[in-house]
């Protein structure tokens, strides 16, 4: 733990001071309540979730900011804070950082619960949400959607729970990632976080390539290398910036993701009451027209039962791609300010509100469009780019709206744009992550002055030339090789996610009398990481069930629907037999330290503390 010795430079009691007798400062840090007490002769600070005492007696001229705070932080040596919160390790390293652009190694506290919320909602919100959501309803009708979605929602809030519980526990940068170096082996650890990594980068090109199609519901006479090149040197600029910044960006281009969705519930609403050109007071008839669909992905009859059963199974399979957990959260975790008490709010308040979303828009796509649409079967047949191939817009056109489809076709080009820049954080994160934990060359360790891994965003970056596959292709087939790579590597991750959790469990519990309390506490473990690891392995399998059908078969599907199975499972086993030649064992859960990194953050959160502190002392 971390031992505070704080000393005052004047020793006359008689300058000491004054509050009234009793009084008491209370601030709220992380997931425990330190108070600041007078009494006569005795000043302390208590933290209930660890029952510290740190003696406060010797504090003199506090006004006056006379103060300096030894830190022992178990490393052997002692650290210097001064009053106003900063060490001298650190106003040095701020002074060699202006001479040394990547000195140092360390990035920046600076994200609060607002920016946290707001980006995991960018990272999961895309295009996905408003248009390909038109394409599962056209397979298997209205009412297999809702359901699908819904029920996806399960597992993956068995996912979020289990992530949320580590992660706010020990809110490292990379957590979850290395958390599984701490608790399970090396060989699982580097797997899972090349899969992660590889699945952020590969969504910088998906989103740059959405950002193409939906510009060309406009036009298409112009070279698809441009978006990429505009996309591209916006996300540098943005990322190379410091994290504050970008939180505050994110924030509003998140805004108006959120913004476009409550606008398009409102639309639904208005326009089934009647309020459109045409005063059709439509209700839920578009919704029972063909709530339930028979799909026959070869054209080959095969019975009623599974016709229906093919119509779920492509909502399903759309709803594993759209939905997604709380991964997006914990690679914040490392740049959050007071992680401890934020990231258990935002883990709960994230998923409820895209739950929210999510359901929202299943049941209005279903009220607003049928999905016997003669415009919504042409759009899907022909693949048509953009809003063209929305029902919302579908809609508008039905009902003789002629503004609004541009207006939010305009809103998907932000939804489009924010969703790449999330994924360029994310990955850049990572990959930082993966170096501090030997996975990737020390390089990408390195940080700017703004506290922000510049090298490990280049790199990241560099994915986005994969957008140029459609100068080649169709940008709706690229599209779809995308979607396929990014379903198994999401549904793979979702299996990495429950394994660690069930090591680290198993690694608190042995050693649960020496560490602190969990900050949030999932339900009904370890059966709920079990139930959500058993869903996403079922569906790894189902998702590309299609390509085995003989009229279907193709080697190009099979690779792009099934191929992560084979580079993650290849990854696991070179490392462990090659690399590591068989010595690679799972963890001790006696011998697992926690302590090390959470001194870390129990020292950022001691720096808060004592600015709050001195807040109150001086008014």
């Amino acid at each position: 733990m971390v031992d505070e010795k704080i000393h005052s430079n004047n020793t006359n009691d008689d300058d000491n001071w004054s509050m009234k007798k009793d009084k008491n400062f209370v601030t709220e840090n992380i997931y425990s309540t330190e108070s600041y007490s007078h009494h006569t002769g005795s000043h302390q600070l208590k933290n209930n979730s660890n029952m510290e005492i740190y003696d406060l007696d010797s504090i003199n001229k506090i006004k006056n900011n006379n103060i300096d705070i030894d830190i022992d932080n178990g490393d052997g040596y002692s650290h210097d804070i001064n009053s106003n919160g900063s060490g001298d390790d650190d106003e040095e390293e701020e002074n060699n950082s202006r001479t040394n652009l990547l000195m140092n190694t360390r990035i920046h506290r600076k994200l609060v619960n607002r920016h946290v919320q707001f980006i995991a909602i960018s990272g999961v919100i895309g295009t996905a949400l408003f248009v390909a959501i038109g394409k599962p309803m056209y397979y298997g009708g209205a009412g297999f959607l809702l359901i699908a979605f819904a029920m996806w929602c399960v597992p993956i809030l068995a996912i979020t729970v289990s992530t949320a519980e580590m992660v706010s526990f020990l809110p490292v940068s990379s957590p979850f990632l290395r958390l599984a170096k701490k608790c399970t082996d090396d060989s699982l650890a580097m797997m899972a976080s090349w899969n992660f990594w590889f699945l952020e980068c590969v969504q910088i090109p998906f989103e740059i390539v959405s950002v193409n199609t939906i510009i060309h519901f406009w036009r298409d006479d112009y070279s698809p290398a441009i978006p990429l090149v505009v996309q591209s040197i916006l996300y540098l600029l943005i990322s190379v910036c410091a994290v504050g910044y970008y939180g505050e960006l994110e924030f509003w281009l998140s805004s108006f993701k959120i913004i476009l969705a409550l606008g398009l519930f409102i639309y639904t609403f208005i326009t089934m009451v009647g309020g459109n050109p045409h005063h059709d007071v439509y209700g839920f008839r578009y919704f029972g027209d063909a709530p339930f669909k028979k799909y026959f992905p070869d054209g080959i009859d095969r019975g009623a039962h599974i016709g229906y059963f093919q119509g779920f199974l492509a909502c399903l399979i759309q709803a594993s791609f759209t939905i997604a957990g709380g991964e997006y959260i914990s690679m914040l975790a490392g740049e959050v300010k007071l992680p401890r008490k934020v990231l258990p709010q935002a883990f709960k308040q994230v998923f409820v509100r895209l739950t929210v979303m999510f359901i929202g828009s299943c049941l209005c796509v279903g009220i607003v469009c049928s999905a016997n649409d003669a415009s919504l079967t042409a759009a899907i047949n022909e693949s048509r780019p953009g809003a063209g191939s929305s029902p919302y817009v579908i809609s508008m056109l039905n009902l003789g709206i002629r503004i609004l489809p541009d207006v939010v076709n305009i809103a998907l080009i932000t939804a489009a744009f924010s969703a790449g820049n999330a994924y360029t954080y994310c990955s850049s994160r990572t990959l930082y992550g993966m170096a501090l934990d030997g996975y990737a060359p020390k390089i990408f360790t390195k940080c700017n002055k703004q506290g922000v891994p510049i090298y490990a965003v280049c790199v990241s970056l560099c994915w986005a030339l994969i957008s140029l596959l459609q100068l080649n292709s169709n940008s709706a087939v690229v599209l779809n090789w995308l979607i396929n790579i990014i379903t198994t590597s999401q549904l793979i991750n979702f299996v990495c996610l429950c394994v660690i959790y069930l090591f680290f469990r198993r690694a608190y519990l042995v050693q649960k009398d020496t560490l602190p309390q969990l900050p949030f506490k999932s339900w009904w473990q370890p059966w709920t990481a079990i139930f959500g690891m058993s869903c996403a392995l079922i569906m790894i399998f189902v998702q590309g069930y299609t390509v085995f059908f003989s009229k279907l078969w193709n080697v190009q599907d099979f690779l792009f629907n099934y191929l992560m199975i084979f580079i993650d499972l290849g990854i696991y086993l070179v490392y462990k037999l090659l690399w590591c030649r068989g010595k690679d064992k799972f963890k001790d859960p006696h011998t697992i330290d926690f302590m090390t990194d959470l001194r870390e953050i129990e020292e950022h959160e001691l720096d808060h503390s004592f600015e709050k502190f001195k807040f109150y002392l001086d008014t």
